[in-house]
């Protein structure tokens, strides 16, 4: 196992330096200002310039939110921005007019302008929030940040709660943000992949423990396209919640795969010697590397505490019988070596490179970018079925605004609750979810190339 921050920067980028530190949370209770605006963060070693960002309240990450459940979340948007921007707060079972998209549930917020969200959320667990106009631009700038909303009862006996947010950026040699956002090869291919990965907008974040403590970490995967094999050496524990949902029981951690907007609640111990390291390593292709380190000093107790018990459940709607839920088909096309020849778009048929010359290449049910018509228009409180096939080269990550799903596999067993899933490619996985909570709901992959690049359409619950 390398650690990353030994890479060659000269290579675009090796090692990396402290960001801005995290600030600390901030609770609700009043109203709030939260403005998108540029700022600079030391993402890479000293010797290279600071990268110029854009963030909010001009910081990576943005500031943590942190509420408990049922807790007004209130906060006046400031756009100081050259370009129209809004908040999605990803996850949040939330009103349909906060939910902060651009067309569909609110007008874009213009440079200079504000907006006010004001919500509760219902659901404890693990959230962010992020823009979702040129998101594929602004996200990929900086514009991120987590809201926390913390149990009212039966939260995990811990010692430190830790939120680590994971990023890639794709930096040039003078560690700024490359341009290049409307890159049509990136588009049709993965996404925006990076070449410098940070947590916490820090390019070797890192944190002592003492040996047996416990610890809850808040994993999110906020990065524009990367899939993250993530592994614990030196951590040993469960994985209690996915998407900010709880598991209905603890399950043992081994590895874990996060996709773009994804999260992981982990209750882990630290098992390292005094003296050593553990670590939160990334392995893909080019080899496993540290990217986040908690050096062991001392230690909390002489035993490992007992296993923890199950999160406290969220108050999510429970599927009936599946035999009489609606059933429909998504098929997803286009990208680079798919079959596609061409799809809908703007109310006529276009071939595949008057498609690629608008920036749309890849489709839905034969429909490229949002459709004027819903792909489901739902009885609230009916449950929906959705069959989505992979007919591409590359994976997505789906993401349902507004609900919480579960998988259905071909067995007819259930997977946990989720709002964003990877689907690989030349893969069909099926979904089900209670439409519950009325209003004009966006579906789409989480790659946010892929999302700008026509893989969106959107459900009406009445």
């Amino acid at each position: 196992m390398t650690d990353l921050t030994r890479r060659a920067f000269t290579s675009l980028l090796a090692g990396g330096l402290t960001a801005a530190v995290l600030p600390k949370p901030v609770f609700a209770a009043t109203r709030v200002d939260l403005a998108a605006a540029p700022g600079k963060a030391r993402l890479v070693p000293d010797g290279y310039p600071e990268t110029a960002i854009w963030g909010f309240d001009g910081q990576v990450p943005g500031p943590i939110i942190r509420v408990r459940q049922g807790e007004p979340v209130s906060r006046r948007f400031l756009n100081r921005l050259t370009q129209p921007s809004t908040v999605h707060w990803h996850g949040v079972r939330i009103d349909n007019a906060m939910d902060g998209v651009p067309d569909l549930t609110q007008s874009p917020v213009a440079a200079g302008d504000a907006f006010q969200y004001d919500f509760r959320v219902p659901d404890a667990g693990t959230y962010w929030y992020h823009p979702h106009t040129r998101s594929f631009e602004q996200v990929a700038r900086g514009l991120y940040g987590a809201l926390i909303v913390e149990e009212p009862e039966g939260a995990p006996e811990v010692d430190r709660d830790e939120v680590l947010l994971i990023d890639d950026w794709r930096l040039t040699e003078t560690a700024q943000i490359a341009d290049g956002f409307d890159n049509i090869h990136d588009w049709a291919h993965a996404g925006r992949i990076g070449n410098w990965i940070t947590v916490n907008g820090d390019g070797r974040w890192r944190t002592t423990v003492a040996r047996n403590a416990r610890l809850r970490l808040r994993l999110v995967n906020v990065a524009n396209a990367r899939v993250f094999g993530l592994a614990t050496p030196g951590l040993d524990g469960w994985v209690v919640a996915l998407d900010g949902m709880p598991l209905d029981a603890p399950q043992p951690l081994d590895s874990l795969v996060l996709a773009p907007a994804q999260r992981a609640d982990l209750i882990v111990d630290v098992t390292a010697e005094d003296g050593k390291e553990a670590a939160l390593v990334s392995q893909d292709r080019d080899g496993a590397f540290k990217i986040a380190t908690f050096a062991v000093d001392g230690e909390t107790r002489a035993e490992r505490l007992a296993a923890p018990k199950a999160l406290p459940a969220n108050p999510v709607a429970a599927l009936g019988q599946l035999s009489s839920a609606r059933k429909v088909d998504l098929l997803m096309e286009g990208g680079a070596m798919g079959g596609m020849r061409g799809a809908m778009m703007g109310g006529r048929m276009m071939g595949i490179q008057e498609m690629a010359q608008a920036g749309k290449i890849w489709a839905f049910n034969g429909m490229a970018d949002m459709p004027r018509e819903p792909f489901v228009a739902a009885d609230r409180g009916e449950t929906i079925q959705i069959a989505m096939t992979n007919d591409t080269a590359w994976p997505h990550a789906m993401h349902l605004h507004g609900h919480h799903f579960r998988q259905v596999t071909s067995g007819g067993s259930l997977g946990p609750l989720r709002d964003t899933l990877l689907v690989e490619r030349g893969d069909t996985a099926e979904i089900a979810f209670v439409a519950d909570n009325p209003g004009d709901w966006l579906l789409h992959c989480h790659m946010l190339e892929h999302s700008a690049g026509g893989m969106m359409t959107w459900i009406r619950v009445a």
